[in-house]
């Protein structure tokens, strides 16, 4: 099974190359984030014709998630499920051939003393509730999307620049890393543990791509008895070369299942 997540920044304006990437690489799943467009204007023809069937909820402007999948989901949920702000458009769970799929779009935080900041930390906390409500560490799992955190310092340029940003401060590294401790592993780093590999270069840092001065902030997680069915762990980094971009690229993630 092919899982891919892409940080899309737009879907309207990055169909193309969804369109051109989902017709090269054939995923079995693709987990799409930051699709800005209200489910009444999503591009649901163009993606259905591509052979996949598609599961998304969006809002105007900001935010939104979507799964394509080349089987129907068994199972879909929109949100947290903890009776406050939901967040529909920041996490969506599907199950696909018996393997629940977490989808999320974790807020950025804007600045460290922002109340956004609390908000994304908080954020995690939920999310760690919300795997112990509906997931088990002993059952194959899948958690990707955007992250909006580098966890080790290989995983951003300059880490010693960056000790005081919201994807790199240490009560984020800390917060991620104890949703992670629930029970999920990161495959990349689980196969490649010395790769210095970038999800993320930033267009408002001209030649960032070039000078590979980026962030390893999209990522693929799978519990344990997935996770060692891993066989391979990619990143695309020729849709970021392509016109128009998004400031991400695909990460995609091969399980022998």
């Amino acid at each position: 099974m092919k899982i891919a997540t892409f940080n899309v920044n737009s879907l309207r304006k990055r169909l193309p190359i969804v369109l051109d990437w989902l017709a090269q690489q054939k995923p079995d799943v693709l987990c799409l984030q930051e699709t800005k467009v209200q489910d009444s204007e999503f591009p649901l023809l163009a993606l259905a014709e591509s052979g996949y069937d598609i599961t998304y909820r969006g809002m105007k402007s900001y935010n939104g998630v979507a799964v394509l999948s080349r089987e129907k989901p068994e199972a879909v949920a929109y949100g947290f499920d903890d009776g406050s702000d939901s967040e529909d458009a920041r996490l969506l769970r599907v199950v696909i051939k018996g393997i629940p799929i977490v989808n999320t779009y974790v807020p950025q935080g804007f600045e460290i003393d922002s109340p956004k900041y609390q908000y994304k930390l908080g954020w995690y906390d939920r999310l760690r509730k919300y795997f112990e409500k509906h997931l088990s560490p002993n059952k194959p799992a899948i958690w990707c999307g955007d992250m909006n955190v580098a966890p080790r310092p290989m995983d951003v340029h300059s880490p010693e620049k960056h000790l005081k940003h919201v994807c790199y401060h240490e009560d984020a590294r800390r917060a991620y890393e104890n949703t992670l401790a629930w029970g999920f592993q990161d495959v990349f780093v689980k196969l490649y543990p010395d790769r210095q590999q970038y999800t993320f270069w930033d267009y408002r840092a001209p030649g960032s791509l070039e000078a590979n001065k980026g962030w390893r902030i999209d990522h693929i997680l799978a519990t344990a008895s997935l996770a060692e069915h891993c066989i391979r762990v990619e990143v695309d980094v020729e849709p970021r070369r392509a016109k128009d971009p998004s400031d991400h690229t695909f990460l995609w993630a091969d399980f022998s299942v």
